[in-house]
């Protein structure tokens, strides 16, 4: 377990990286920072072409884990009210990410402590823009993880009890899919409809039948997610614009689910396009692919974490999404769910959310004890 002074400094990391939270893709001031950190605890860092974010590596050898953490932060202006709330107006650490740092922070010094018994290679990744689903590709694009043999990470969950750890095979976090509907018609005066082709209209009955998805074609065993959450189309009252354009997203967790709703998401939008005479353009703006739990290694590790933690929960799969599943197409892979703060408290994403800093020794213990029980599985 941590000790006391060394929790007192993970406690000063996380507050300070929660008071400069950087978006992603501009992570440069947070990585120098966990840069500077593992440099004093004489962890070595992998040289890469990475702008922002960094690998490290602890140990030598077969089998190689990897560790990962998130760095980015959100665009969002914090509301929490916080002494160490955030000093770059508009960003934020909405998402814990701070948390997940801080955590990997401390794991990475406890293994570099104990390295000489180390049965293999620890690689640590600090991903940078994984709130735009972009990080773990250019992680993966270094090179510098090809030789891992399993991937182990965790996000936390504000809305569960403080260091309550949930872990479950399968499908953990969503497939997300991120799409732009253009709808082109022919603009008219509003007294005049019959002189145009109304794309408001048309974009009204995508809407309304988009829905029939999830509720018509989706086994109700089964779970998906179709939501429409922006539109923008005309500039005044009395003139039908030419064009028309919808976006939202698309969650589901199962592959057979995820193409049954793309396919019929595209042959809805034709079809109603062809009976309201206008056209459509459907753009897939993001793809990430679900968030999936190695079978053999996660009920491996649920068993190790029952021994040292009283707190383990299987838990529901979240609809959110996590680029953190692009390492599965390398390596199995582990991911956790860690509550931060309690039922009822405010969700990822908000304005107001909050962790608690006692979760910091259950996160570090998570990782290390993961460590050590892959490195004596994995041969």
């Amino acid at each position: 377990m941590i000790e006391e002074n060394f929790y007192k400094e993970l406690v000063e990391i996380r507050h300070y990286l929660h008071a400069h939270p950087e978006i992603s893709e501009q992570e440069v001031e947070t990585t120098n920072f966990i840069r500077q950190k593992l440099s004093d605890w004489q962890i070595e860092i992998m040289e890469s072409q990475l702008k922002t974010g960094l690998i490290a590596k602890i140990g030598s050898g077969e089998p190689v884990i990897a560790l990962r953490a998130d760095i980015d932060a959100l665009p969002i202006l914090e509301e929490t009210g916080l002494e160490f709330s955030s000093e770059n107006k508009g960003a934020m650490h909405a998402c814990g990410h701070d948390l997940h740092m801080t955590s990997l922070l401390g794991a990475a010094k406890i293994l570099k402590e104990g390295e000489s018994r180390l049965k293999g290679t620890v690689k640590l990744i600090f991903q940078p823009a994984e709130e735009i689903g972009e990080g773990a590709k250019q992680i993966l694009g270094s090179g510098l993880v090809s030789d891992v043999q399993a991937f182990v990470g965790y996000h936390n969950m504000p809305t569960l009890p403080a260091g309550v750890i949930g872990l479950r095979e399968g499908g953990v976090m969503a497939a997300v899919e991120r799409f732009k509907v253009l709808i082109k018609g022919q603009g008219s005066h509003a007294a005049y409809p019959q002189e145009g082709r109304d794309p408001i209209l048309a974009s009204a009955a995508i809407i309304q039948n988009l829905q029939q998805i999830v509720s018509r074609n989706i086994s109700p065993l089964k779970s998906a997610v179709v939501s429409i959450t922006h539109i923008e189309a005309g500039t005044t009252w009395n003139v039908l614009p030419n064009d028309a354009c919808l976006e939202g997203t698309i969650r589901t967790f199962d592959n057979e689910v995820r193409s049954l709703t793309k396919r019929r998401f595209s042959e809805i939008i034709d079809s109603i396009a062809k009976a309201y005479d206008v056209e459509v353009e459907i753009d897939w703006l993001m793809e990430a692919n679900l968030t999936f739990n190695d079978f053999e290694l996660t009920d491996l590790i649920r068993k190790r974490t029952e021994q040292w933690h009283d707190q383990v929960i299987y838990p529901e799969p979240s609809s959110a999404g996590e680029d953190f599943a692009n390492y599965q197409k390398q390596a199995p892979s582990i991911f956790a769910f860690i509550g931060s703060n309690k039922s009822g408290a405010s969700g990822l994403h908000f304005a107001d959310m909050t962790v608690r800093d006692e979760v910091i020794r259950v996160a570090v213990e998570y990782y290390v004890q993961s460590v050590q029980e892959l490195l004596e599985y994995i041969k």
